[in-house]
């Protein structure tokens, strides 16, 4: 019997959650949920002097944003509370000090001083790497070079001191990640890697460790800029006793700068005017405000469409998937090695693809509080029709009360080059014979009645519809071209609609003479 999949999103409360860690977090989710498997939320704040406040809530406020629905975990409890790092610290000490116990770690005591001397010899030497490994510790102060009673005076008067990983100086480690295929490195380009720090927190590679076994977690997908550091997790799985519980690791490539050269960094955005956050951050230091996909207008279902996509081909012509969807086809072979171009205007059409599916009803809330706040009368029902007609034409919704401008203001100058290809007195008699017809006119004032009227008025006058229509555009609205006309006169009325063909008939015929 297989084991259950369970998969993990561990962030740090640094900040903002990046738009690559929702990507992280969104492959997790679509792979276990594919697998029938469970999703855990982990915050790894073993860092406290980069811990930021409101960062966690922001973390658990984006993942529900965007849909993504943790089984266990931080904000959503189960077995194996508590899951901040933070509050895990006697499970990593006594880890940690069962390696020292077992000849497999060690103490350490050099200062700072003393790390960058060792660095600077290294480095004047012309050694291959500056690093703490299995040549430079037995020149250095720790458990290895010192006596036993010294290292426990010390310990006891309370010198600072860290535990290291006692890495193997001639080792292959090797690992089969499940995207790049199998990665070998000797152990001599590992270094001993700090595994407890001074303030008694572990770094994250004890911990992320400890917590993946201790959790069940099956399958680690994580950023490409892990990579590195893999090699070391296989020998920390191995020293600890745990190799055969070790979970598959996936190693997701990095987004790239628009024009595809380096990893995308908040700099890019700001200079390209986008968002790389999923929702709006104030710095609680500095007070500085950075965009949010949300807060520019994105829908969640859009924003996931166009992350899956960024690095995972489904294999077929299909760019539109809902959540289920995309569970159904995700795959982790085929998710690419190579680097994902973060490219905005593609997110842009997805949300306006989903703009379009949206229910008008849902749209006109907006539309109504930006036109009352701009000073114009918009009653529910008036929203509803305007986002119907003009929720095709724009990528954000907050978009559609800018192009119903010529709902809400008349005219007040006209096309001059439509006009004088278009306004010819076919153009003045199919204007007057509509504007005749709409006068005395008592029925339903809605776009097929309109439709039906202006078509009856034209037969009459002798005219062909198709020739006098973009003058008749020209009259309503001042443009040649815009969205369904019909449907914009049933929105702005009868009166109105009498009103603007009477204003033309005025102001065109002076433009002509």
């Amino acid at each position: 019997m297989s084991t259950p999949v369970r998969v993990r999103f561990a962030p740090s409360p640094t900040g903002p959650l990046h738009i690559g860690g929702v990507r992280t977090a969104l492959y997790n989710y679509l792979f276990a949920r594919k697998m029938g498997g469970q999703m855990l939320l982990r915050i790894e704040d073993t860092d406290q002097n980069r811990f930021v406040p409101g960062a966690e809530e922001y973390i658990l406020e984006a993942l529900r944003w965007v849909g993504i629905e943790i089984d266990e975990g931080q904000g959503t409890g189960g077995p194996h509370a508590p899951y901040r790092q933070s509050e895990r610290r006697d499970i990593y000490q006594k880890e940690a000090r069962r390696l020292v116990d077992e000849g497999k770690a060690y103490y350490a005591f050099d200062t700072a001083e003393e790390l960058d001397a060792m660095r600077k010899r290294l480095e004047e030497a012309n050694a291959p790497a500056a690093q703490y490994n299995a040549i430079t510790r037995m020149q250095m102060r720790n458990s290895l070079t010192m006596k036993a009673d010294d290292v426990r005076a010390r310990m006891e008067a309370g010198e600072p001191y860290v535990i290291r990983l006692k890495t193997p100086r001639k080792e292959e480690v090797r690992l089969n990640d499940l995207i790049r295929g199998w990665v070998n490195v000797h152990s001599s380009a590992i270094d001993d890697k700090v595994l407890l720090k001074s303030d008694g927190l572990p770094t994250y590679h004890l911990a992320n460790i400890v917590d993946d076994h201790l959790m069940g977690i099956t399958h680690v997908i994580r950023g490409e800029e892990w990579l590195p550091s893999a090699p070391l997790h296989v020998l920390l799985y191995r020293y600890l006793g745990w190799e055969s519980t070790m979970p598959q690791f996936a190693h997701l490539p990095l987004l790239l700068k628009p024009e595809g050269n380096g990893k995308l960094s908040k700099r890019d955005a700001d200079l390209g005017g986008f968002p790389i956050f999923p929702l709006q951050w104030t710095d609680p230091v500095t007070g500085q405000v950075a965009r949010g996909f949300r807060e520019d207008g994105y829908l969640p279902e859009a924003t996931i469409n166009f992350l899956a996509l960024l690095g995972w081909n489904p294999g077929t012509e299909q760019e539109l998937f809902t959540m289920d969807e995309l569970i159904a086809s995700f795959e982790l072979t085929q998710v690419h090695k190579a680097g994902a171009r973060f490219d905005i205007q593609k997110a842009q059409w997805f949300n306006h693809q989903y703009i379009r599916q949206q229910p008008d009803t849902a749209l006109a809330p907006a539309v109504q509080q930006q036109a009352e706040a701009a000073g114009f009368s918009c009653s529910p029902e008036k929203a509803e029709k305007i986002a119907a007609l003009l929720k095709g034409r724009v990528n954000f919704a907050q978009e559609i009360f800018a192009e119903a401008d010529t709902i809400f203001n008349a005219p007040t100058s006209y096309d001059e080059a439509i006009a004088t290809a278009k306004w010819n007195d076919d153009a003045v008699k199919a204007v007057t014979a509509f504007r005749d017809a709409l006068i005395p006119f008592d029925g339903e004032f809605v776009a097929e009645t309109i439709k039906h009227t202006l078509s009856d008025a034209m037969t009459q006058a002798g005219i062909k519809q198709g020739k006098i229509m973009q003058a008749m555009r020209l009259a309503l609205t001042g443009s040649g071209a815009g969205p369904d006309l019909m449907l914009t006169m049933e929105i702005i009325g009868q009166d109105e609609t009498v009103k603007r063909l009477e204003k033309a008939l005025d102001n065109l015929k002076v433009l002509k003479s």
